[in-house]
Formats: structure tokens, C-alpha cells, sequence
């Protein structure tokens, strides 16, 4: 990874809420957040009044700007910069990039919160060393993001883990809550569709309480595709599930070694205690995930 600007700012644009910081390395010097509201240009506008003055006091050399998606991340693109075809009201096409570095000057990175928060735990995290890593967050909806050589996994988009199609526990008739996908792994284990499937919020459920078993047995699902695919070093679970019920963790493990019924060396349940981890960085890895982002210069990066 290619050395950064040490001071840097880096904006987390969530599905509820938006924090801004500036910091030096991975020291914060400045801090603000907003409700990421409907109105998306009434969120941008506020958010880069706050990095021009920001930047008028502190001064910073980056800007990482790590945002919920699907995005376009193709730097060759017209729509480079812009948010896709997002369920959430009012930020389908909206150019995020040009709305908070317009009148910064200075090199814009431009990923996903996911992507940013992988870059974030292999730098300060649980995935420091690893050259292959990936961060997944399970909370309010599920998403992914792959690390390989110090550098987020990109193709045609970026990945798209949370929609994917997973095998389902025997006997599991729930319909899922995804309204693109229905069934997908978003629609069966993020927070909201543990509360859908249960009746009540996840953080209020016991952990004896057997809803666990059919979202473990999903998730482990999800770890056999991924160290089948990708043999990563690390992967982290964040989020408000991820690393809010080290429960489920526990269980997770268990499953996915199972699933893949040692059929390749390490992967025992034992060997997955210490592939299989929860988030170094806990809740503020989307934050630093926009640091890093700024820090580490990779080749998307775009001047605007």
C-alpha cells in the first residue's frame, strides 16, 4: 500500500446517519455528524460547508469519503462518484463525490463503507498482516468488503455479498425481508429480518432463543463461500449483529466447520477461531474505514 497524506479527512456516509472528521494519522482532531435524512442534498450541503471550513482550520492533504451503496466506483464513468440504484428514498443518483469535494482541491477516494472499513481493520484492526482479508458488516443490512494486497477488490462493481443466495436450514420456511431479493442473506439474518422473524428487535433476544440457529447456519453458509472462494487470512464481523451477539460468533464457527467438514487443512472449528473474528475497530470502523480510504491512495483515485 502506497503511503498517504497523514492529514486527512474522511466522511462515513451511512444509511442513518453521516459523521465528517479530520484527523492526523489516526488521530481525530475534528468531528461532526447528521441524520442522513431524504433530502440528500440538504445532508451533502451541510456536510461540505463543515469540510470547507474544516479545512480552512486544520488543513488536510485527502479526502476518503466511504459511502452505502451499490456505487459506481468506475473513474472512466460519467457516473463515477454517484450512488445507484439504492432502496433508500431520495439518494438513487445522487453524486456524492461532486457534492463534498467540489470546492475542496484536493485527491478524492471513493468506496463503499465496507471496502473502507476492510481497509481500516487491516491497518489498525483485527486483519493487520493478512493479504487477504474481509470485513462484513451485519446490522441494519448486510455488505462486504474484500481487501487482497492491501487494496479493495473491485469488478465490473464492487461486491455485493449481503444479496447473495445461501442454502437454507431445513425446514426454514421464513420468506426473507429483502425487497429486492427476498430470501437473500440480507432478507434472512441483518437485524431487521432477525426482528421479522422473531417479532421483537434482535438486541432483545435471548441468545438461547433457537431464532439463532437458523441465522448461524446462514452465515456459516456465507464463510464456506467465502474461504472457498477467496482462502482469506481474516474475516471480520462488525456490525450491530456482527459483533453485538458473540453468541452467534460462537455458533457461526461451529456451523461453517461443519459445513466444510475439514475437507481442506485448517478449518476446523479450533483453526476458524482465529480466521473467523469480530471487529478490532468495533463501531468506529466505518469512520476509520474513511480515513484509510484517504490514506491509501489507491489507483481509483480521482481528483476532482
Amino acid at each position: 500500500m502506497t503511503a498517504g497524506p497523514q492529514r486527512c479527512a474522511g466522511v462515513e456516509l451511512g444509511g442513518t446517519k453521516c459523521i465528517a472528521v479530520v484527523a492526523q494519522g489516526r488521530d481525530i482532531l475534528a468531528q461532526a455528524q447528521w441524520p442522513t435524512g431524504k433530502d440528500a442534498a440538504a445532508t451533502l450541503n451541510a456536510v461540505a460547508d463543515w469540510l470547507i471550513a474544516a479545512k480552512a482550520e486544520h488543513g488536510f492533504d485527502a479526502l476518503g469519503i466511504a459511502s452505502f451503496g451499490p456505487l459506481c466506483l468506475d473513474c472512466h464513468s460519467a457516473d463515477f462518484g454517484k450512488i445507484l440504484n439504492t432502496p433508500k428514498p431520495g439518494w438513487a443518483g445522487v453524486d456524492v463525490v461532486r457534492a463534498l469535494s467540489g470546492q475542496l482541491g484536493v485527491p478524492v477516494c471513493f468506496d463503499t463503507d465496507v471496502a473502507g472499513a476492510a481497509l481500516a481493520e487491516g491497518l489498525w484492526g483485527a486483519s493487520v498482516g493478512c493479504g487477504v482479508h474481509v470485513y462484513l458488516t451485519i446490522g441494519t443490512g448486510i455488505g462486504g468488503g474484500v481487501v487482497i494486497g492491501g487494496k479493495p477488490l473491485h469488478g465490473a462493481v464492487h461486491p455485493e455479498i449481503g444479496h447473495i443466495r445461501v442454502r437454507r436450514a431445513v425446514g426454514d420456511a421464513f420468506a426473507g425481508s429483502c425487497p429486492v431479493h427476498g430470501d437473500c442473506l440480507e432478507g434472512l439474518a441483518s437485524g431487521p429480518a432477525i426482528a421479522l422473524r422473531a417479532g421483537r428487535p434482535a438486541e432483545t433476544i435471548a441468545p438461547t432463543d433457537p431464532v439463532w440457529d437458523n441465522v448461524a447456519h446462514e452465515l456459516a453458509e456465507l464463510m464456506q463461500m467465502l474461504i472457498l472462494t477467496l482462502s482469506p487470512h481474516r474475516i471480520v464481523l462488525g456490525g450491530g449483529v456482527g459483533y453485538g451477539q458473540s453468541h452467534l460468533l460462537v455458533r457461526v464457527r461451529k456451523a461453517a466447520a461443519e459445513a466444510l467438514n475439514a475437507y481442506l487443512p485448517g478449518q476446523t472449528v479450533a483453526d476458524l477461531e482465529r480466521v473467523i473474528v469480530p471487529a478490532g475497530l468495533g463501531a468506529e470502523a466505518g469512520v476509520f474505514g474513511a480515513l484509510a480510504l484517504a490514506q491509501s491512495l489507491p489507483q481509483e483515485l480521482s481528483e476532482i
